[in-house]
């Protein structure tokens, strides 16, 4: 039998990619409606930022400057939020990048720094959310995209990257 889940309003939800786009937008959405979030990404400032923006609307929020592809900087921004909330009760991997071009003219280095922070990130989110969530119960929730099924011109190594997930 599954656990329940928490309501949203008694919830610590730690979001990766919570710099911008659907993990702003989702960390803003769970303050809202009165979770407490720690936002994660790699731009301290942006996160400032978006923290301050939380907590002028009367949201709880905090954040951690981490990359999701370095497994104990996943470890250290899961410890965080516990130190300042006490628990994680849910856990949202979204931090992703993309990269447009030829697969010949995009370089070696680049696609692999995209796999750290789209393929690692969400294995070693996974891994370090589980060994939280098991105890307690919680949701993890892993974002994908439609390109894992169905690639893009000039966007191959994002699909791909997409579709290990």
């Amino acid at each position: 039998m599954a656990a329940k889940l928490k309501p949203l309003s008694e919830q610590v939800i730690l979001i990766t990619g919570a710099s911008s786009g659907i993990g702003l937008a989702t960390a803003k959405m769970a303050a809202e409606y009165g979770a407490k979030v720690l936002l994660v990404a790699r731009s301290r400032e942006a996160l400032a930022q978006a923290v301050d923006e939380i907590k002028q609307a009367g949201g709880e929020a905090a954040f951690h400057a981490a990359d999701v592809g370095e497994r104990s900087q996943i470890e250290a921004a899961a410890a965080e939020a516990i130190d300042r909330f006490g628990r994680i009760d849910s856990w949202v991997n979204n931090a992703g990048v993309g990269i447009w071009g030829r697969i010949e003219e995009v370089s070696e280095a680049d696609m692999r720094q995209l796999f750290e922070t789209n393929f690692w990130g969400v294995v070693h989110g996974s891994i370090v959310a589980a060994r939280h969530l098991k105890a307690q119960g919680g949701a993890l929730i892993n974002v994908g995209s439609l390109e894992s099924d169905r690639g893009v011109p000039l966007h191959g190594i994002y699909a791909a990257s997409k579709h290990a997930v």
